[in-house]
C-alpha cells in the first residue's frame, strides 16, 4: 500500500493566522492604535462592561468599538448610542474571528482618529481564544451565573487574557459562587492574569478596570 501522507492542515491554519496577527499589531503600534479583544460567553455582559467603559474614558481618547455577532446589529446600535463610533462585523456564522477579519474591520473603523479600537468578540468561551486577532491586550469577562469554576472547564480562554473581568458581583449571594476560589483558578491557568471583579449593571469596580485600559492604552502609545 502506498504511504499515505498526513497534512497538520489545523497547525497550518494557525500559524498562518499567527504571522498575520503579528503583522496587524506591528502596524498598529506604528499608528499609535490600541486594539482591545474582549471575550466572554454569551450573556456574561460584555456589551454592558463596554458601555461603563466608555462613559469613563471617552472624554479622553477616541474609541471605536467592532461589534462581532454571527448576526444581527443589536450591540453596534447599543455603542452608537453611548456616543462611540461602531461597526457590526457578520462572521457567516463562524464563532470567532481571525486576524484578517479583524483587519477588515479595522479598515473600516479607522477611517477616523481612532486610539483605543475594542473588539467584542462572538459569545463563546472556546473558538475566539484560539485565533489571535493582532490584539495588543486579551480581556475576558466571566459572570457570576456562570460559575467559578469556569477556568477549570475552558482553560485556553483565561490562559490567553491579560484580565479577567469578574461580572455580576450584585447577585453573588444568590449563586453558589466562590469568589477566592476562581481567583485561584484563574491562577492555576495564567499567574500573569489580573483579576478585577466588577458589576457592569450599577457600576462597581468598573473604574479599576477603567484605569488598567486606560495604563495599558498610554504605554502602548508611547
Amino acid at each position: 500500500m502506498d504511504q499515505v501522507r498526513v497534512i497538520e492542515v489545523k497547525q497550518s491554519v494557525f500559524a498562518d493566522n499567527d504571522r498575520r496577527a503579528d503583522q496587524l499589531r506591528q502596524e498598529l503600534k506604528e499608528r499609535g492604535i490600541f486594539l482591545l479583544n474582549l471575550m466572554s460567553s454569551p450573556g456574561a455582559g460584555k456589551t454592558t462592561t463596554l458601555r461603563r467603559t466608555v462613559e469613563l474614558l471617552r472624554d479622553e481618547m477616541k474609541i471605536g468599538v467592532m461589534e462581532a455577532d454571527i448576526d444581527s446589529d443589536v450591540d453596534a446600535r447599543a455603542m452608537a448610542a453611548a456616543g462611540v463610533k461602531a461597526i457590526q462585523l457578520h462572521t457567516g456564522g463562524m464563532c470567532h474571528l481571525d486576524a484578517d477579519m479583524t483587519r477588515q474591520g479595522l479598515d473600516q473603523l479607522i477611517e477616523g482618529d481612532v486610539e483605543l479600537a475594542i473588539l467584542e468578540n462572538v459569545g463563546n468561551l472556546v473558538c475566539p481564544a484560539e485565533f489571535d486577532t493582532g490584539a495588543v491586550k486579551n480581556a475576558a469577562i466571566l459572570s457570576v451565573p456562570e460559575g467559578d469554576d469556569k477556568p477549570l472547564k475552558y482553560p485556553l480562554m483565561f490562559q490567553v487574557c491579560d484580565v479577567v473581568l469578574i461580572n455580576k458581583t450584585d447577585v453573588a449571594p444568590y449563586f453558589d459562587f466562590d469568589m477566592e476560589k476562581c481567583r485561584e483558578y484563574i491562577k492555576m491557568r495564567n499567574p500573569k492574569a489580573k483579576v478585577i471583579p466588577i458589576c457592569a449593571k450599577t457600576g462597581e469596580g468598573v473604574g479599576e478596570w477603567a484605569d488598567w485600559l486606560r495604563e495599558q492604552v498610554r504605554s502602548w502609545r508611547a
